[in-house]
């Protein structure tokens, strides 16, 4: 069993150098090419005092106990739209087809069958939170012009690679994604009553921090990138709420040290410490500020989904809930490249696939070196529940 031991703040004790060590921080694996992705690994020093990490509010935790997606009530109202902004771990189809693997076979193998733009084998956060709210998964942005029966369930903006700033992707960032929604408010698109009965859901995945390092980000300004990342974080879950969106839900930083992209330099059997301590304080400073907007606010509308709590629950193999999975080495991908030059569905000049792929991705928690797989985010999407269920208090 690949050691990812946590403690009470769901940092990883680590297993490497030390608070000290080389990091090798998350880069979204978009292809290179038109979208001018700078791939390979960025090796950085971090130096974090950790008596500044351990203070304060340690947010939300996921939770181990299962309840039924009915509880879509606990919203305290029947959400009947949701609307997604962010990234790769919830992009369900606006990236163009010739821009990412995510149109390449085996991508999507799972389901709906063949490569439908989701980042993974199949269904992603953004299907799991809908059904959760009772609806189907919105639409996504680039099919917008369909027609008005597909745009009942709500929209998905999320563009897979981008964050809340510019990255290395020449895609919408966040604030871009916002604005969307805004122009189709004011082309009465949607409504005021429409945002009234939604939910948002925000997705930040690391981009941000990958593109800081790539462009020459110094480990010293580091920890004040992440509070320029998480303030402007901040002021797009308060737009939204000023738009009239009914609840916000905000996921916390995945355990980036646990992405395979990381462990595969350990086998797949360690997580890096140092990487999941920042993780920690970006995760730390979200939990800090949306306590203080929901403060500010009288209905509360703001909500962490804690990926990093939840993720952890499933390497840690603790789940109790029903339905809980157990992967055999969680941290080892189902699809990826033969060599570090190749990715999950590299083909070369011939059409010769460069990948291999595992017998069963049910099998397997990460589909490629970054995305969990559809059984993946399933046992993250139980491992919430406990989260959800605390909407329930927020009316």
């Amino acid at each position: 069993m690949p050691r990812v031991h946590a403690s009470s703040f769901g940092s990883v004790r680590s297993q490497t150098r030390g608070y000290m060590g080389v990091v090798s921080i998350f880069i979204h694996p978009l292809q290179r090419g038109r979208l001018g992705f700078m791939e390979g690994k960025i090796i950085f020093y971090l130096c974090f005092l950790i008596c500044f990490l351990l203070t304060g509010n340690a947010g939300v935790k996921g939770s181990s106990h299962h309840h039924h997606h009915s509880h879509r009530h606990l919203f305290g109202f029947r959400p009947l739209k949701l609307f997604v902004f962010g990234d790769s771990y919830a992009d369900t189809g606006n990236i163009g087809k010739t821009a990412a693997n995510s149109w390449k076979v085996p991508y999507g193998i799972t389901f709906p069958g063949k490569p439908a733009g989701r980042f993974s084998d199949g269904r992603v956060l953004t299907d799991y939170l809908a059904r959760f709210v009772g609806i189907k998964s919105p639409i996504p942005y680039r099919w917008r012009n369909l027609g008005a029966k597909h745009l009942r369930y709500g929209m998905n903006f999320a563009f897979g690679g981008t964050g809340v700033f510019d990255t290395l992707v020449a895609l919408p960032n966040m604030t871009t994604q916002i604005d969307f929604l805004q122009e189709l408010l004011s082309n009465k698109v949607y409504t005021w009553p429409d945002l009234q009965s939604s939910v948002a859901l925000v997705s930040i995945a690391g981009n941000d921090y990958g593109a800081y390092l790539a462009r020459g980000g110094s480990s010293q300004t580091l920890q004040s990138f992440i509070l320029l990342v998480v303030d402007q974080l901040v002021v797009n879950l308060k737009r939204l709420h000023g738009m009239g969106m009914k609840k916000v839900a905000v996921t916390s930083l995945e355990p980036l040290g646990c992405l395979p992209q990381t462990t595969v330099s350990s086998s797949f059997q360690e997580c890096n410490g140092t990487q999941n301590t920042a993780v920690t304080f970006h995760n730390l400073l979200l939990s800090q500020a949306v306590t203080k907007l929901n403060n500010e606010t009288k209905d509360s509308p703001f909500v962490i989904l804690d990926l990093y709590a939840s993720f952890m629950s499933v390497f840690e193999n603790k789940a109790d809930h029903l339905g809980s999975s157990k992967f055999e080495n969680p941290l080892k991908p189902c699809c990826m490249g033969i060599s570090s030059e190749y990715s999950c569905g590299s083909v070369d000049e011939s059409g010769a696939k460069k990948y291999t792929i595992c017998d069963d991705p049910e099998s397997a928690f990460f589909w490629d070196t970054v995305h969990p797989t559809q059984q993946g985010w399933n046992a993250v999407y139980s491992a919430l529940q406990g989260t959800l269920q605390q909407l329930h208090s927020l009316y």
